[in-house]
């Protein structure tokens, strides 16, 4: 039964995660405004557009992978039976591997790279572990 409940956290970790995650992408242009002229409703129209960004523009990106990996980490720490550090470490790295993947399809500048995959998902998930007081 141990198991089933381990995997469930995985399963509903990720997906509460990724579900904030996205959230956030969504919200994060009505917070901070993107410039004139940036397109960022299709994939191809990100691509023509993201050198219009600018650093400001990255917050909230920056924002939702760590937080969409944090909450999904500490969810996944209230449903796991056991093994909650190695389970908190497998949320960081789905949305590690998330981020990587989205490094290799759209023209992000190299900066937001280091530090989006850097900070984001495995301290975060880390971080998650820890604050939720479980062991």
């Amino acid at each position: 039964m141990n198991i089933v409940r381990n995997i469930l956290a995985v399963i509903l970790g990720t997906l509460i995660g990724s579900l904030i995650n996205g959230a956030i992408i969504a919200i994060g242009p009505s917070i901070i405004p993107t410039p004139a002229g940036y397109d960022g409703s299709t994939t191809e129209g990100f691509v023509k557009t993201a050198h219009l960004l600018q650093p400001i523009n990255f917050i909230a990106p920056f924002f939702a992978h760590a937080l969409g990996t944090f909450v999904g980490s500490l969810v996944s720490m209230f449903i796991a039976a056991s093994h909650r550090l190695v389970i908190a470490v497998i949320i960081g790295v789905l949305f590690l591997a998330g981020g990587i993947a989205v490094c290799f399809m759209v023209p992000i500048p190299i900066w937001f790279i280091i530090v989006d995959l850097l900070l984001a998902y495995i301290p975060m998930a880390f971080l998650g572990y820890k604050l939720s007081g479980k062991e």
